[in-house]
């Protein structure tokens, strides 16, 4: 059996509400106040909110009219990407001070391998509190971060004492601390997915740990095995550096079961608008269009079609969606939709890093 790698040291960095931080910085107005990036009070989706509207329960992903309703005293941002990398590239410049082991996941968070590191310094903890300090005193920003032996457990870290905090989870507590842990705070371990486990009787850490291998493939598929091992605190992905995005997804999972195509095109319509503004932040594009579809029944479904060129227009998108949606009948009411696409010019011509977005 695979054991612990516990010679390992990674930081996850996570930047605290990093889209509305940075209007903040550059507008005092807005400092302390309620505020979305993104969406407006009458259409659009929310890209991010501040702590100060989070607390009326605004996030990413949920309608501008929600959130309007939510938090009436709301102010809505528009997004500016190109100062977002601006800034993110000065807080990777940081990163590589360090180590040239940085692994990004989006503009605003990214691993670190620090196991042998350009400061020489052994405790991981202590460079964690140095970078974060730097990005305050140099940028403006604050962030938080999570250290330990491997990308998984960090990553849920990062989370734990936010915003503006770090925890570091030492070689010896990290099975106390995975089977202590609610298993809605497992990272990959999704909306859906957390409903499904409850249904089972699983609840922590320590309940998952429970199941055997047979039982969580039976009932997770692949994703099983994944479960399996990481609550015993085995997970030995490498921090890599200059990841090449193979596909571009944006996805939603829904209050309500939606049985009307009318009603899924409308969805479509937003996610599609998601995906492209995505697409077009990194310049990319792509020729192959993937419908995903998940059931009320959790059973999932994907529907894909290649053209003969590169797309990343929103009308493009949604036309072949359109077409992938009418395909054939639906056999149940539908519980979450998404639209990726593949087959990407990066392929060819340049590493990118992108933000997915799953179904928390």
């Amino acid at each position: 059996m695979v054991e612990i790698n516990s010679n390992r040291k990674i930081i996850h960095i996570d930047m605290d509400a990093f889209y509305a931080s940075v209007e903040q910085m550059d507008h005092p107005e807005l400092m302390g106040k309620p505020i979305a990036v993104g969406g407006s009070e009458n259409r659009g989706v929310v890209a991010a909110a501040s702590y100060e509207a989070r607390k009326f329960g605004v996030r990413s992903a949920i309608s501008g009219v929600l959130a309007k309703k939510n938090c009436p005293d709301l102010i809505f941002v528009k997004p500016r990407f190109d100062r977002y990398k601006e800034i993110s590239n000065k807080i990777h410049k940081i990163f590589h001070d360090y180590t040239d082991l940085v692994e990004p996941l989006s503009l605003d968070e990214a691993y670190l391998d620090v196991t042998h590191n350009k400061k020489g310094n052994p405790s991981a903890t202590l460079l964690a509190q140095e970078i974060r300090m730097r990005i305050l005193n140099e940028v403006g920003l604050t962030a938080s971060a999570g250290i330990s032996v491997n990308k998984f457990v960090a990553k849920i870290a990062s989370d734990y004492n936010k915003p503006n905090g770090q925890k570091t989870v030492n070689p010896e507590e990290v099975l106390s601390f995975l089977e202590a842990l609610p298993i809605r705070k497992f990272y990959g371990v999704g909306k859906v997915t957390t409903e499904k486990m409850y249904q089972l009787g699983i609840f922590t850490g320590l309940e998952l740990k429970s199941k055997s291998i047979e039982f969580l493939e039976k009932h997770f598929g692949k994703s099983g095995v994944f479960y399996y091992h990481v609550v015993r605190g085995i997970h030995n992905g490498e921090v890599k550096p200059n990841r090449i995005t193979k596909s571009v997804a944006a996805e939603h999972t829904f209050d309500t079961n939606l049985s009307s195509e009318i009603f899924m095109l409308e969805q479509l319509e937003k996610i599609a608008a998601n995906l492209e503004r995505r697409l077009k932040k990194h310049n990319i594009a792509g020729k192959t269009v993937t419908l995903k579809i998940k059931y009320s029944d959790f059973t999932q479904q994907t529907r894909s079609k290649t053209v003969p060129y590169f797309i990343a227009d929103k009308g493009l998108i949604i036309e072949n969606v359109k077409e992938l949606l009418y395909q054939e009948r639906m056999k149940d009411s539908v519980r979450l939709l998404g639209i990726s696409l593949s087959n990407l010019n990066t392929e060819q011509k340049k590493t990118v890093v992108v933000q997915l977005q799953f179904a928390f």
